[in-house]
């Protein structure tokens, strides 16, 4: 484990929240116990997690401890909020307590290609597999807290497509996507962090501009019903190491061929089903 000076914490604590810290006189920042309740409490979490998760990628820290999901029961109403930190430890998981929100894109080109990313290696959960074009949470926000025609989740589907893929707004409007259905599902990444998540399936058919971010993708591709088959024999014997994401998988085996096959001929309103919430544990 690694030691922490105060000087040295703080000043790592100002890299990760720079607007909580940028602000503050230096005397505060060289007393930790002058500085607000709030932010003590900020930086005692940091430097506690620091010390447990001293080798997590910088950007990927800053994103689990600023970033609150959208914490929810089985039947999809809103009960509190988390870091997302504590909604991917397994032990909080077990609790019961860290069912959050999430949502995964399924964005299609006009030749009806669906684009895969493969996750970054820096991600704390699940990294380097190979998974649907976007996956994340709407975020305990005013934007992305609102039910109506599933807006919420619509507009953190285009903010996440942006810091994922560099795909601008503009390419990928609020109004195209799709909810398709909603699922239920639990899964371990490790011994430490896992997902357990009431994931809303988002289809848009769009050609866009991806320019993906290093911190959060390792490689892109889009892939015909074919060249998916064959991704999945791969996964599946174990070739090339390649290994799919567990709800990416789920999707496939139990939905995804026969809603691409309405995306293709136009008739993917036949497919929609939000009142249903599929548990797939």
């Amino acid at each position: 484990m690694l030691k922490f000076s105060p000087f040295k914490t703080i000043a790592t604590a100002t890299k990760l929240f720079p607007t909580h810290f940028k602000s503050l006189p230096k005397s505060q920042l060289l007393f930790p116990s002058s500085v607000t309740v709030p932010l003590r409490r900020r930086y005692s979490a940091l430097t506690a997690a620091m010390g447990d998760d001293s080798g997590m990628d910088a950007v990927q820290r800053r994103l689990m401890f600023d970033d609150e999901c959208i914490l929810v029961d089985e039947s999809d109403n809103v009960v509190g909020h988390d870091t997302k930190y504590n909604c991917h430890l397994m032990e909080k998981i077990e609790t019961g307590k860290m069912l959050h929100r999430a949502f995964s894109v399924f964005l299609f080109n006009s030749k009806y290609e669906l684009l895969l990313q493969q996750r970054s290696g820096t991600k704390v959960t699940f990294p380097l597999v190979w998974t649907n074009t976007c996956c994340s949470h709407p975020l305990y926000r005013e934007s992305e807290l609102i039910s109506e025609d599933v807006l919420g989740v619509r507009n953190a589907a285009q903010r996440k497509l942006l810091d994922e893929l560099g795909i601008p707004a503009e390419d990928v409007p609020v109004d195209q996507f799709t909810p398709v259905s909603r699922m239920l599902y639990k899964a371990p990444s490790d011994g430490k962090w896992g997902e357990h998540e009431l994931d809303y399936l988002l289809f848009i058919v769009r050609d866009v501009a991806v320019n993906p971010n290093p911190d959060e993708v390792a490689a892109i591709k889009f892939v015909n019903q074919e060249e998916l088959k064959e991704l999945l024999r791969k996964a599946d014997a174990g070739e090339e190491g390649l290994k799919l994401s567990p709800w990416f998988r789920l999707v496939v085996d139990n939905f995804l061929y026969k809603w691409w096959d309405h995306v293709q001929k136009g008739s993917l309103s036949e497919a929609i089903d939000m009142k249903t919430i599929h548990k797939l544990l």
